[in-house]
């Protein structure tokens, strides 16, 4: 048996997450602030647009990372399976932008990171997985349910935990669930 890059867009995703946090823990050069969006975001300046999509690379700490890479190794390949690389690339990369869009416009004085906001997309992106034409799962339901409403919960603790992004996340992960319906591969 020979050991395969099964899906090159997750597991790369997760393999730039975890060289950032060594790079934070064992050359102490913490690039957290550098990639997260929000707190002194200028908008004359190009390079602070970069952080809409970098965000979700940095994580607090090794707490963070694990608990958001569990997640995405466990769902990422059986949805990068279904829909291909290219569509969970162009996922990853939307669902960056409109968290740090909305966390932008409604918190521009926090920083945002982590893949939080990822790892909700891919949890309501795998409970449509399976979906028929025409019908909502109870499944998808439960999900919604459990998940978005434990996190609007949440959003009234002060817990430093951006429960939006996982909100906005999850919202994006159902959006591309429906819409993805047709062009699935098989």
């Amino acid at each position: 048996m020979k050991i395969q890059y099964n899906a090159p867009v997750i597991l790369t995703f997760s393999l730039v997450c975890t060289i950032f946090m060594l790079i934070k823990s064992f050359l102490f050069i913490d690039l957290t602030t550098a990639f997260a969006i929000g707190g002194d975001f200028q908008y004359s300046d190009p390079i602070d647009y970069f952080t809409l999509f970098t965000h979700v690379l940095a994580h607090g700490d090794w707490d963070h990372l694990m608990s958001n890479m569990l997640y995405i190794l466990l769902l990422g390949p059986i949805l990068e399976e279904k829909y291909g690389s290219k569509a969970m690339f162009w996922m990853l990369v939307v669902t960056s932008l409109i968290t740090g869009v909305i966390h932008l416009i409604l918190y521009s004085h926090e920083m945002l990171v982590g893949a939080s906001g990822i790892v909700f997309m891919l949890i309501l992106l795998i409970s449509v997985v399976n979906v028929q034409r025409g019908q909502i799962p109870i499944s998808f339901l439960l999900i919604v349910v459990l998940f978005i409403g434990q996190e609007l919960l949440r959003m009234m603790d002060d817990n430093n935990i951006s429960e939006l992004a996982h909100v906005i996340g999850g919202i994006c992960g159902a959006f591309f669930g429906f819409r993805l319906l047709k062009t699935s591969k098989r």
